[in-house]
């Protein structure tokens, strides 16, 4: 679907916030890394998620971050900016930042260490989407970390205002996936899968595609099963869908959101470290990951 000219379909990497060895932004990374996805045939980023490390930066290095960002991308790919945070106040402001920066869309979290009932939750997205304007607004739905689900009624409910016309899905469950894409079928609303080992079956279940963290490391793979699904190549997508599966499967060797940027920094890109107090993999597990990556062919 379309909003305000932005098509909300393809492949959004989930971008990481480069970091210099002393935790500092490290804008030349960041304009590394945009350059490395983009070139791999992604359809945007989505920067200030949880792979981005959102959680860890203060509102002055968020805007650094946009605004490098929003620089580098350079007009060639939309850029969708995460800006939910725990309160309905603080997602207003940061989605006006985002807004007057010059952001192409938001994607909003739902509120996290408070559990808000699903009142609460509509309540708040409303207010974010008025603040946002023209601006289309997408919903994240990510249990795992946040402990808060949305509904499916609070979904269409949310999905009746003019720019909330999507949303991100990471609850790893194709069956909750399933009933957003069934319950919006008829709406100006798009469902993008958050896990990146269910692209192949969401988009075969009518989702348009997926916000993925391996794609800062194999952009040009994981757009390889969008396309081969929008080609009829069946078989195609599910080849390339169980290539992905073990760089998926590699977030189990370190802390989140420290592998991906552990691959990014052995395929030579200045991803540099997560910031404290998570730690860089031992040398067994770098070694593990290097493996997994000269398999897939990215070393």
């Amino acid at each position: 679907m379309s909003y305000n000219g932005l098509e909300i379909e393809g492949i959004i990497p989930a971008l990481i916030t480069p970091m210099n060895e002393n935790e500092s932004i490290s804008e030349e990374g960041l304009r590394a890394v945009i350059d490395h996805v983009i070139d791999g045939g992604v359809h945007g980023i989505f920067i200030l998620g949880s792979q981005g490390e959102s959680f860890a930066l203060s509102p002055e290095e968020k805007k650094r971050v946009i605004t490098a960002s929003l620089a580098a991308s350079s007009e060639r790919v939309p850029v969708y900016v995460g800006t939910g945070m725990i309160t309905t106040a603080q997602s207003v402001q940061m989605t006006k930042l985002a807004r007057e920066l010059g952001a192409d869309a938001v994607s909003v979290i739902t509120p996290y260490f408070i559990k808000p009932s699903q009142k609460e939750l509509i309540d708040h997205y409303k207010a974010i989407a008025d603040s946002a304007g023209d601006m289309p607004v997408l919903l994240y739905n990510n249990p795992s970390r946040t402990g808060v689900s949305i509904d499916v009624d609070t979904v269409i409910t949310l999905a009746e205002m003019d720019n909330v016309v999507g949303m991100k899905d990471s609850s790893a469950d194709l069956i909750q996936t399933m009933k957003y894409i069934d319950a919006t079928r008829d709406m100006d609303f798009s469902v993008l899968v958050g896990n990146d080992a269910s692209i192949f079956a969401t988009m075969l279940s009518g989702g348009k595609g997926a916000v993925a963290a391996t794609a800062n490391v194999a952009p040009a793979l994981i757009v390889g099963i969008y396309n081969s699904v929008l080609s009829g190549d069946i078989a195609r997508a599910r080849e390339l869908q169980y290539k992905l599966f073990p760089i998926r499967q590699a977030f189990g060797l370190g802390t989140f959101p420290l592998v991906v940027k552990e691959a990014l920094n052995l395929m030579g890109l200045p991803a540099g470290p997560a910031r404290l107090p998570i730690q860089k993999l031992s040398q067994e597990k770098n070694r593990e990951l290097k493996g997994i990556l000269s398999d897939a062919g990215l070393l």
